[in-house]
């Protein structure tokens, strides 16, 4: 049925009102037949983009946002919108075109060029991105999405100084975020300064996120008595992120306060390797007082990088054959008599592996080990490669160092 004027008015009003009370829902049906009464009116059809982006349908979005820009080419929040709408599709030069329409008509404003640099970052423009960045922040020196990109890019090419001069920043106006703290404890723990980093490390688990977390209270190293839960965080056990964890972290169990007894949440793969007390996840915790996540150990047990546990205790005992293990993504080179399967590996004479279970077992069980790390290795081995001070058997090499490993076979 068609809208006359009046009926239009009457119903625009309503869905504002909708909108303003968070009724995103409705309001969009009341803006689509605005629009489908009046095609090409420019402010219909940009709230009507603006909702769905409310609402999260950002392809849906698309379409009007793109016809109101053409209506409304003066108006800078029509770009804007459309931009961002552009950016969450993955349609970055698009967005760059929008942006460079805002810009226009408003060449000062600190949310375009930020907005800018966002889409540079993703075309992989990372020099144009930080300068959209800086100019952001010669505009508004205080703008914390800003500083939170150009610290990333600023620590990416290792000027740890520069990344952590804007979070501190950031953090100035921002001081309980957590993922600015988060952001700021990776870069410091990456660092080797656990004493500072650690403690902002914990704010990974006020960010809400798919993480396992037991129907039990929250140990944070208070005097207790009875049996302590420590669980990996990661949702599937069975993960190589979970996996790798367990083995790293379920360290110095003998270290913990009087009265403490800790007992791992173990993966089925590693049942048979784990000698620690251990219960799978999914058994009854009816006997246990409190949980920690094991990645917050080093934290509530005060580690240093320089002052370890030793390695976790396992079921298998070393037996050295002539066997090398690999279980790296890294081909090994031709002719290297070598085994995959995991069950080998105390028979081994040597492991290859990537940051993977089988490289944290092979150390374990004090077998020499070349460990493969990528340039963005977990915060936990250090800033250092070499020898590494979570297992005395254990080398670290980048991933890339291709000279580096056959040096280190050929010596073996």
């Amino acid at each position: 049925m068609p809208l006359n004027d009046q009926q239009i008015q009457t119903l625009g009003r309503d869905a504002l009102q909708r909108a303003a009370a968070g009724d995103f829902a409705q309001a969009e049906e009341m803006f689509a037949r605005i629009v489908e009464a009046r095609p090409n009116m420019g402010q219909a059809l940009h709230l009507l983009g603006q909702v769905r982006l409310k609402l999260g349908r950002f392809a849906e979005a698309r379409e009007p946002l793109e016809r109101a820009a053409q209506f409304l080419p003066r108006e800078v929040a029509a770009q804007t919108n459309l931009a961002g709408c552009l950016i969450q599709l993955g349609l970055n030069e698009q967005a760059l075109a929008a942006l460079a329409r805002a810009a226009r008509l408003k060449p000062n404003d600190a949310g375009i060029a930020h907005n800018t640099g966002r889409a540079l970052e993703a075309l992989g423009r990372a020099e144009e991105a930080e300068r959209a960045y800086d100019q952001a922040l010669s505009i508004d020196n205080r703008l914390v999405p800003s500083l939170s990109a150009r610290a990333g890019l600023l620590a990416a090419r290792g000027e740890w100084a520069g990344a952590l001069t804007d979070l501190e920043t950031a953090l100035v106006s921002h001081p309980a975020d957590p993922r600015l703290r988060l952001r700021r404890g990776e870069l410091l723990l990456r660092q080797g300064d656990w004493w500072r980093g650690l403690g902002d490390h914990e704010a990974r688990l006020e960010i809400p996120g798919e993480r396992h977390t037991p129907d039990l209270p929250n140990w944070q190293g208070e005097p207790m008595t009875g049996r302590l839960l420590l669980y990996p965080e990661q949702a599937d056990i069975e993960s190589e992120a979970a996996l790798r964890d367990t083995l790293m972290l379920a360290r110095g169990l003998n270290g913990f306060p009087a009265g403490i007894e800790p007992i791992v949440q173990c993966a089925g793969t590693l049942a048979g390797w784990l000698a620690e007390a251990s219960v799978r996840r999914g058994d009854s915790l009816e006997n246990f007082v409190a949980a920690a996540p094991l990645r917050s150990v080093p934290h509530l047990l005060n580690w240093s990088l320089d002052a370890l546990p030793a390695p976790a205790r396992l079921h298998r005992q070393a037996t050295p054959s002539s066997s090398v293990g690999w279980f790296s993504v890294v081909e090994p080179p031709a002719g290297l008599a070598i085994t995959r399967t995991p069950d080998d590996i105390p028979a081994c004479r040597l492991v290859v592996a990537d940051d993977t279970w089988p490289a944290h077992a092979a150390a374990s069980l004090g077998i020499p080990t070349v460990i493969l790390l990528p340039r963005t290795a977990d915060w936990l081995w250090g800033p250092n490669l070499g020898t590494s001070p979570w297992y005395p058997s254990a080398e670290l090499l980048r991933d890339d160092d291709r000279e580096g490993l056959a040096a280190r076979l050929a010596g073996c």
